[in-house]
């Protein structure tokens, strides 16, 4: 094998298309994206987390009646099983919490009277639970493991607040609120990244919305997709003060190593996320008394895009994980829980993908994935190897 056909097959599927969708696109020399024919700095501005949600699901807008009655829906599916809590109570206290999510996912399949019924409206029905209990799941878990009860879903706060209260037990000011909400409109929805081919390969195979998703959580759990963020917020601390990023820069450099949160594998200007973002920064941090990280943010952004620029390395900007990590932080929500946090975000683009994938009008015959590779394994030649038994071996 030549090494220019090694380059060819090692792509990771970039620019290669698999599928039409309806969802989202992401026009990446130019910084846009888009939600079902709808920028995202408009719908940032103007829509809630539940706005987004519906919009996925139903592929427009809610109307005033419509959007109420979404949410009464998702407000009377919050709560999770009993027995779930008890399960909870059995897990290590220094389990990994994606790995309680993915599994907990699976779980609720089990409490879900039709959990296989492969109808729209059905798959529809289990989404609209998992929007709803994934937050339920994930901070009934956290304070769990750290010695305090559960708290229940409060009725009368919507998504973005209804979380934070759930984790800390206080209901959060309007503005945190809204900034969070707006944190979850951010990370609904990004077309055929990884997670998202992984909901979509499994449901192809027309297994349910709860296997899909649990799927698409373990592969955002990994650190080049999802796990990003807690990676730049770690640095960050690393880092610890603007002075020190001159030397952290120069020896990444020297040894060949990443700088988190900049570069991204289609956008080719500065993510539009990480612009929404990055004054949120600023607002935390003035909030709290503590305008370091957003001064090491910013600093560290502008100082890594000249350093990259001066090795003739270009189109290597600040992405969505850059800045996100620190609002979260700054809203004292544990590192930990950062990429559990964008699950419960991008599990309405999830969602609408599987339900793409199982009943989209321009490919009713389900096609199985099952792409092809090229086997370069020739142990004993051009000839196939001959068996050895055990005690010739």
């Amino acid at each position: 094998m030549t090494e220019s056909e090694n380059e060819i097959k090692d792509t990771g599927l970039r620019g290669v298309k698999v599928a039409s969708t309806r969802i989202s696109h992401v026009a990446g020399s130019e910084g846009k994206l888009i939600y079902r024919g709808y920028l995202i700095e408009d719908l940032a501005k103007n829509a809630t987390f539940e706005e987004v949600c519906y919009l996925m699901l139903y592929e427009k807008l809610p109307g005033r009646k419509e959007l109420e009655d979404f949410d009464r829906e998702l407000k009377r599916r919050r709560g999770i099983d009993p027995q779930m809590l008890a399960a909870l109570k059995t897990r290590p206290a220094d389990s990994l919490p994606m790995d309680i999510l993915q599994g907990g996912i699976a779980f609720l399949a089990n409490h879900h009277p039709h959990p296989a019924l492969l109808t729209r409206g059905n798959e529809l029905d289990n989404g609209l639970a998992l929007i709803a209990k994934m937050p339920t799941l994930m901070a009934a878990y956290d304070r769990i493991r750290n010695g305090k009860d559960p708290v229940d879903p409060n009725p009368d706060l919507g998504h973005a607040a209804n979380f934070l209260y759930m984790l800390t037990g206080k209901i959060p000011d309007p503005e945190i609120e809204r900034m969070f909400d707006i944190c979850l409109v951010l990370h609904a929805e990004h077309s055929f990244n990884a997670s998202t081919f992984t909901a979509r390969q499994i449901a192809s195979t027309k297994a349910h919305m709860y296997a899909s998703i649990s799927g698409a959580v373990g592969s955002l759990s990994g650190e080049l997709h999802g796990g990003a963020n807690e990676r730049v917020m770690k640095m960050l601390l690393e880092i610890g003060s603007v002075d020190a990023i001159d030397d952290y820069i120069r020896k990444k450099f020297e040894s060949d190593g990443k700088i988190m949160g900049m570069g991204h594998s289609v956008y080719k200007t500065k993510d539009p996320r990480a612009k929404i973002l990055e004054p949120m920064v600023q607002k935390m941090g003035e909030r709290t008394g503590d305008p370091s990280w957003y001064e090491i943010a910013i600093t560290l952004e502008k100082k890594a895009l000249a350093a990259f620029e001066e090795k003739g390395k270009t189109g290597i900007y600040a992405n969505v994980d850059f800045y996100s990590g620190a609002v979260y932080y700054l809203m004292k929500i544990p590192v930990d829980l950062f990429t559990p946090v964008f699950a419960l975000s991008r599990i309405s683009g999830w969602i609408a993908h599987v339900i793409e994938e199982q009943f989209a009008e321009a490919a009713p015959k389900a096609m199985l994935y099952r792409p092809s590779a090229d086997y370069v394994g020739e142990y004993c030649g051009p000839a196939e190897c001959s068996f050895v038994p055990m005690d010739k071996r």
